[in-house]
């Protein structure tokens, strides 16, 4: 085998190793996507049972008693960035950036980011956020991954700081790109939840109605948390499963080319061969 023979063979077998491996990365990102969509339905589950209890309580509170409502004012908003923490997820953590960063325009506007890949890309934009976090690398430590982000983040409200809290994560999506949600989470408005009819039966409370509706709301955040870091995580194995399939298919055509070139310097040594042979019987 000439040298040049032995550099296409060498390339090409080098080209069928990394199929090999794009094809189990996409495999593993496509068996993670479709793991959290299945544990979503849990957490939506456990939001709604949170919600309903809401209701029963707000039903028991005194007339005229004030409900914390959603504020407009343009500063003081903290944006949790829920962006990838692994590579190979095509343009997912741009796309979230794209809406979180200017939603923190303003003097007292704070960028939070879920998610190396997503720091890593806004270094790349210049901006440095306020806090950052890994982003979770398996289903189950999502939930603690969300009681750490709301510890942070009611540290910050703490401070006086911050009016609003807002999320931008990514969606799983029917088609080749994943949407980009937007969500207001902080200050929780109450007025989603529709009370319970006066005449319905009294929920049993062994806390006054003020303080057991302040905890069901931190319950509440926690779920939402839980629900867009789980959407986040699918989406971004979705992106990263686009990724390779786009891969795997360049990858084809260059194993088809080098094939072809294969073939055409194993015909050129053949021939050269003959000739040589040829020419010393000669």
């Amino acid at each position: 085998m000439s040298g040049r023979l032995a550099e296409v063979a060498t390339r090409l077998e080098s080209t069928r190793q990394l199929g090999s491996v794009i094809a189990a990365m996409r495999a593993i990102a496509a068996s993670r996507s479709q793991r959290a969509r299945r544990e979503l339905d849990a957490i939506r589950l456990y939001a709604a049972t949170i919600g309903q209890a809401i209701g029963q309580v707000l039903v028991t509170l005194p007339a005229g008693q004030a409900r914390p409502a959603a504020s407009t004012h343009p500063d003081g908003a903290l944006v949790v960035a829920l962006c990838a923490e692994q590579g190979f997820a095509g343009s997912f953590n741009e796309r979230v950036l794209d809406v979180a960063l200017p939603l923190t325009a303003g003097e007292r506007g704070r960028l939070f980011i879920v998610g190396d890949r997503g720091l890593m890309a806004a270094a790349n934009r210049d901006c440095t956020p306020a806090w950052n976090v890994p982003m979770a690398a398996r289903t189950d430590e999502v939930s603690a991954l969300a009681d750490r982000v709301s510890d942070t983040i009611y540290a910050a409200l703490a401070d006086r700081g911050v009016s609003r809290v807002l999320l931008v994560h990514g969606r799983p999506g029917e088609g080749e790109e994943q949407d980009i949600a937007q969500r207001s989470l902080l200050p929780f408005d109450f007025d989603r939840f529709p009370p319970h009819p006066a005449d319905s039966q009294a929920p049993l409370m062994n806390l006054p109605p003020a303080t057991l509706l302040e905890q069901l709301a931190v319950e509440y955040v926690h779920a939402e948390l839980c629900e867009a870091l789980m959407l986040s995580y699918a989406a971004e194995n979705q992106a990263r499963m686009q990724a390779m399939i786009a891969a795997h298919g360049n990858l084809e055509r260059t194993e088809a080319r080098l094939a072809l070139a294969f073939q055409r310097v194993r015909q050129e040594d053949i021939t050269d061969e003959i000739l040589e042979l040829s020419a010393a019987r000669t």
